[in-house]
């Protein structure tokens, strides 16, 4: 059972000083870095024009001084992505420093197809994969396994080990998958991906630690021992969020939501993320991935809070 630090226990011991009683203040208790122990990944989506693939790459740019663990770019609903997705997964392996995770999922492929899209990746030198079931079409309104194809990500996890010795990573749902029967039906999903060979989970975004934190207890005791990753969302768009959330069994607190202007969302976004990881860390997290939507600043910001930082000279 981990040990729970709330807020406050945590940033007293950050800060190392007697508050006389009184609790710190949100303020200080942000103001001080996590330790040197941190490390956080990144992920984007492809773009769908010029315009968005520029902005997409100054994004990726902004971050790579942070010295990422790995950046992970989505596959689209039904395989809609593959050919963006493969192009930017190159780019990224081509043209930085970062090591790149390809998504890949059962969806709308046989799994001849899929295994050459894996294939390509490895005669690239793409070694991360995250594999998932993956969203049906805009079109169905459920999940239907293709013919011929994976039927779930645990047999995709099994196929790809088929191709190369990848390194895996697959999805985990803090607050259960929407379609699973039960919480422990969804712990054993997860059990049999990593059985059949994945390294480490990444979980879904959620806005409450404690949710992540029962979690990772209930999945330690069920015999889950690979690293469990803590998906970050900074919210700037609350009802798009909200929409995310709906598909994906997310809990998001009305109080999150705000009129106030764009400037104001950031600051509160970039205040709950950093809060969150802070009370992760507390109780013994170091590893962070976060939802980029295909924007670097805030989550530049946050990791700065954090005391993940790049080098001065990267800073001018």
């Amino acid at each position: 059972m981990i040990h729970r630090v709330l807020p406050t226990e945590k940033a007293s011991r950050i800060m190392n000083v007697s508050r006389g009683g009184r609790p710190p203040s949100p303020a200080m208790m942000i103001a001080a870095p996590l330790p040197d122990d941190v490390s956080v990944s990144f992920e984007f989506f492809p773009p769908k024009s010029d315009a968005a693939a520029e902005t997409l790459w100054n994004a990726i740019k902004r971050l790579e001084p942070l010295n990422p663990a790995y950046v992970s770019v989505t596959y689209g609903a039904g395989g809609t992505t593959r050919e963006r997705t493969h192009n930017t997964v190159t780019r990224i392996a081509n043209e930085t420093a970062m090591p790149p995770a390809a998504h890949l999922t059962c969806v709308g492929a046989t799994r001849e197809e899929v295994d050459a899209v894996a294939q390509s990746y490895w005669d690239t030198g793409v070694r991360h994969i995250v594999a998932l079931r993956g969203d049906p079409p805009a079109d169905a309104s459920q999940y239907v396994p293709h013919p011929g194809g994976y039927d779930y990500a645990s047999d995709l996890v099994t196929g790809l080990k088929n191709i190369g010795d990848f390194e895996i990573s697959v999805a985990a749902y803090p607050e259960s998958h929407p379609e699973a029967q039960s919480a422990e039906a969804d712990l054993d999903n997860l059990k049999e991906k990593i059985d059949a060979g994945a390294n480490r989970a990444i979980t879904q975004f959620f806005f409450d630690p404690e949710v992540f934190l029962r979690f990772l207890d209930r999945a330690r005791a069920a015999g889950i021992t690979i690293p469990i990753v803590p998906g970050i969302l900074p919210v700037t768009n609350f009802t798009q969020t909200a929409k995310f959330a709906k598909m994906c069994g997310t809990n998001v607190p009305y109080w999150m939501h705000t009129d106030e202007d764009p400037e104001s969302r950031k600051l509160v976004a970039a205040s709950v993320a950093a809060e969150q990881c802070r009370v992760l860390h507390a109780n013994g997290i170091n590893a962070f991935h976060f939802y980029t939507m295909n924007k670097a600043d805030l989550c530049y910001a946050i990791c700065h809070v954090m005391g993940v930082r790049a080098p001065a000279a990267s800073q001018l």
